[in-house]
């Protein structure tokens, strides 16, 4: 059989919490880790924060053309290329083979997924090969085109006593199931921080809420909580994914409560919604990722509703704010090496699904491939 040896990758995250990017390094050969490599986040300016969030309010009538998103796009662009030469400078005792590069989520919705970010720019700047793209592939294919992370998390949770979950809590929230007989499944469980960042950020003119500050000093409206949690997208059975403005109606239910309240009850929604996503056994325990796990209301909120332990990702000795970073490094070896991205147990697509494009800005293809090929090693069993 043939071997692949690792690559090390940078794998690049802008969530649709709209707060930076994310930036991670991983040396894997797509299936396991071999090392972890330092994590960096750099944020947003309020300014292109601003325009991200109105691009996201229009995305369903804009233009690929549109000159505002294509503005946004230059900037966020080069905000990526700050995040991989500054990590790079944090380790130059992790030379990268290439850029996993997951751009902005600007709209998803069934049969329809866009990140903008400019892929042939980022590899001219960086000089380095640059996979991309990694959703349409599974949405052409029929599939929901998201969550894909599951793939990374049964790798990180390969020693872990099943049944087991990694719980990511960013703009949506997630989650991947390893079951106890190994199969993988996943799924969007429904709003995770970007309603309240909304609302934190309308009321307050701070985007998000501080280690749950506002929602602690507020009561949950239980009449409406009942009405949030009534949508049928919360009894569906995975797999099952989301826009960021899936559900953004919601905010109109509770623009009669306080500040606190209307925290308090979103802060319910979204542990009351992943309480009650259909699975077919519950986890023993629960490892919570991504920026939501630094919002203490939330993190009480999953301890009193879930089944099971509900840790953050650090007591594994895992970095919860990389993760997602460090799983489109993953998925980016992975793309290379020709292995699916997501699985009908993931997405919902028909069959194993690859995906993923290759972009060279500068660097010619055959010389991105001569290089990366090197890192093949062939062991005849």
């Amino acid at each position: 059989m043939s071997l692949l040896s690792p690559l090390t990758a940078i794998g690049l995250m802008s969530g649709t919490s709209l707060d930076g990017v994310d930036a991670a390094l991983i040396q894997t050969d797509g299936t396991r880790i071999f090392r972890h490599g330092p994590a960096l986040t750099v944020p947003y300016t309020a300014e292109l924060r601003a325009r991200l969030r109105r691009i996201l309010d229009e995305a369903p009538q804009l233009a690929s053309s549109d000159p505002a998103l294509l503005s946004a796009e230059h900037d966020l662009t080069k905000v990526h290329a700050i995040a991989v030469e500054k990590l790079r400078q944090m380790a130059p005792d992790m030379p990268a083979d290439l850029i996993g590069f997951h751009g902005q989520t600007i709209l998803h919705q069934p049969g329809r997924t866009w990140q903008i970010g400019n892929a042939i720019a980022l590899s001219s700047t960086t000089d380095l090969p640059v996979i991309h793209d990694f959703r349409s592939a599974d949405v052409h294919a029929g599939g929901e085109g998201a969550p894909l992370a599951p793939l990374y998390h049964a790798a990180l949770l390969h020693d872990q006593p099943r049944p087991v979950a990694i719980l990511n809590i960013g703009g949506v929230a997630n989650l991947t199931l390893l079951t106890s007989t190994g199969e993988i499944l996943a799924c969007d469980t429904g709003p995770g921080n970007a309603l309240l960042d909304d609302w934190t950020f309308r009321h307050t003119g701070i985007p998000y809420d501080k280690d749950g500050r506002l929602a602690r000093s507020g009561k949950v409206s239980a009449s409406i909580l009942k009405q949030l949690v009534a949508h049928p997208f919360f009894s569906k059975p995975a797999p099952k994914s989301l826009d960021r403005l899936s559900f953004h109606t919601a905010l109109q239910n509770i623009a009669a409560l306080s500040p606190a309240d209307g925290a308090a009850t979103l802060v319910a929604f979204t542990a009351e919604t992943i309480a009650r996503t259909p699975l077919p056994e519950q986890p023993q325990a629960w490892f919570v990722c991504g920026g939501g796990r630094h919002n203490s209301a939330i993190m009480e909120a999953l301890t009193q509703r879930l089944p099971g332990q509900v840790s953050p990702a650090e007591i594994l000795g895992w970095n919860g704010d990389a993760l997602e970073a460090e799983c489109f490094g993953f998925l980016a070896v992975r793309s290379l090496y020709g292995f699916p991205l997501s699985l009908p147990s993931t997405t919902g697509v028909p069959a194993p699904q690859q995906g993923g494009r290759l972009s060279c800005g500068s660097i010619t293809p055959w010389k991105a491939k001569a290089v990366l090929n090197t890192k093949l090693q062939y062991d005849i069993a």
